[in-house]
């Protein structure tokens, strides 16, 4: 049985491949990619690497040929070019008579009014079409989006949110990784939605979390959008970007992320890393950047 992960030189594709070397044998495991040589370090270890890339949809009949379960993580992008480029991968895994489809959707994907969503709606909608079987890793929130934030509690700034009491379902990229392997690798995941979420909690809470772990009180400055987008060009966010925080932020408000769930404890065994701990390895990890 061949397997393949696209995307697979990304942050979230690395650690997905990682966590399937840890199962299965790498003469079982292929490799979709825009550019070879970004993946020499799965190559050396037995790894197939083909080069696939989505805005080129020919490539992808190579890539995704003989393979029997594929594994598509979402491109980065604007909503219509990510629509095109789903679009792309979906049919190519058809014309390649791929067996098996797992995807990194979004959270509540189907009914969410996320502005993020429209992407995962129509991919979701698009594996539907093809008939293939499916699994949707519906991923919440990466911690790791926070990276910023905590960068800038560590240099004494506090933390600021419009995000009023909305919950988010954070967990670590290793998480969601490990899920998405034991999808790719195990038996019985045919035709499945999978809402991967952490706890839920607040900006407060998480802030909270955060303090505990620095052994040092964080003030949370909570604001209204436009003044959050303010702030965040004052702190020297690329203008570009702006709308598309404070239309995340709207989204946790509005409680499009508050979706509680055990499916990590279904396919991993146990609940995703408890936010302490995962608050650790991320210092740690900008610490050590």
């Amino acid at each position: 049985m061949k397997m393949l992960v696209t995307g697979a030189t990304g942050k979230l594709g690395t650690k997905v491949v990682e966590a399937l070397l840890k199962t299965v044998p790498a003469s079982n495991l292929a490799v979709s990619v825009r550019n070879p040589e970004k993946a020499e370090r799965f190559k050396s270890r037995g790894v197939e690497v083909r080069r696939g890339d989505f805005d080129q949809p020919e490539t992808l009949d190579s890539a995704f040929a003989g393979i029997d379960r594929l594994l598509i993580i979402s491109a980065d992008g604007d909503n219509e070019t990510r629509i095109r480029q789903h679009t792309a991968a979906v049919k190519a895994a058809e014309r390649a008579q791929v067996k098996f489809i797992a995807y990194t959707s979004l959270a509540n994907a189907r009914e969410t009014s996320m502005f993020l969503a429209p992407p995962h709606r129509a991919t979701e909608e698009a594996i539907l079409k093809s008939g293939i079987p499916y699994s949707f890793l519906r991923n919440n929130w990466y911690l790791e989006n926070e990276v910023s934030s905590i960068q800038g509690v560590l240099a004494g700034a506090p933390w600021v949110t419009s995000a009023g009491v909305g919950k988010v379902g954070w967990a670590l990229q290793q998480d969601y990784a490990e899920a998405a392997a034991a999808v790719l690798a195990g038996n019985g995941h045919e035709n499945t939605i999978f809402e991967l979420s952490g706890k839920l909690l607040s900006q407060d809470e998480l802030v909270s979390a955060l303090a505990t772990v620095l052994g040092k009180e964080i003030a949370v400055q909570h604001v209204d959008d436009a003044t959050y987008a303010d702030i965040m060009k004052g702190a020297g966010v690329p203008e570009f970007i702006i709308p598309f925080l404070v239309d995340i932020q709207k989204g946790i408000r509005d409680g499009a992320l508050e979706i509680e769930s055990k499916d990590f404890e279904k396919l991993l065994g146990r609940p995703a890393t408890p936010i302490s701990k995962a608050l650790i390895q991320i210092v740690n990890g900008i610490s050590e950047a």
